[in-house]
């Protein structure tokens, strides 16, 4: 007996490693969307053998598509940044694909996202392959989901998307795979850094040290939405209308 439950024991410690991720509160986010979901369509996807919601959005005639990643613990459809995007970039003729990024407990603090944070590139390779890559595939990203979406694209040899939109992103950080800064210098995809005039204080004032960064990218953008905070609550036809004029602007050249 004693040894069965050391070998259960162990096997759970190299599942718990493997997926740092908060299993029972994805599938209570996974329920929440079904019950509330009036726009778009659950889809599941699978990254290292974990199973992951997507809400996808159909374009009526598609220019592109856009995989979109939430902040700190929310899901594809949260009503704040979110669900304004998926929707709102659809009508302006993006099919966009929502994805549940890995999320923790509530009550966790910023600095133990950093066990999730190799569980992302996975999740947002798998989205872009699901969207199909027939037409350009581009990544919008919000807060915590910016500094994921970041790190994948810094890290990533090669990368099926082309272009990036980087919303309330921090030039803060709390270790170094949150280290957006560092991140940028190694960006070469279209780069658009796109905050609120009233955002955090870790956001507005490392605007400058952003930029800096993206120096050496020919396509690194940076854009403040007036009135907005970092919700871009109010804001919602601002952020999509920011964010499609820069997407527009990247298939039309």
């Amino acid at each position: 007996m004693k040894l069965r439950i050391a070998v259960a024991a162990a096997a759970l410690a190299v599942s718990a490693t493997a997926h740092a991720t908060d299993p029972g509160k994805e599938e209570r986010w996974a329920a929440q969307v079904e019950a509330n979901l009036f726009e778009g369509e659950m889809v599941w996807l699978e990254a290292d053998g974990h199973r992951f919601l997507g809400v996808l959005t159909e374009a009526a005639a598609p220019r592109g598509s856009v995989v979109v990643a939430h902040g700190t613990g929310v899901h594809p459809d949260w009503q704040q940044v979110i669900n304004p995007l998926r929707v709102g970039l659809a009508e302006r003729g993006w099919t966009t694909l929502s994805i549940q990024m890995p999320v923790l407990a509530n009550d966790v603090s910023h600095e133990e996202y950093r066990a999730v944070f190799p569980e992302a590139p996975p999740r947002l390779a798998a989205a872009a392959g699901r969207i199909g890559t027939e037409r350009p595939v581009f990544l919008v990203a919000h807060s915590l989901g910016a500094a994921m979406s970041a790190h994948y694209l810094a890290k990533a040899k090669s990368s099926p998307y082309a272009g990036f939109v980087a919303i309330g992103m921090s030039g803060e950080a709390a270790f170094p795979e949150a280290d957006n800064v560092e991140a940028l210098k190694s960006i070469s995809l279209p780069v658009l850094d796109l905050y609120g005039e009233n955002d955090f204080d870790s956001v507005l004032g490392t605007t400058a040290e952003r930029a800096r960064a993206g120096a050496g990218n020919a396509d690194y953008t940076q854009q403040r939405v007036s009135g907005a905070n970092h919700f871009f609550d109010g804001q919602d036809a601002a952020l999509v209308e920011a964010v499609a004029d820069w997407l527009d602007g990247r298939v039309e050249q």
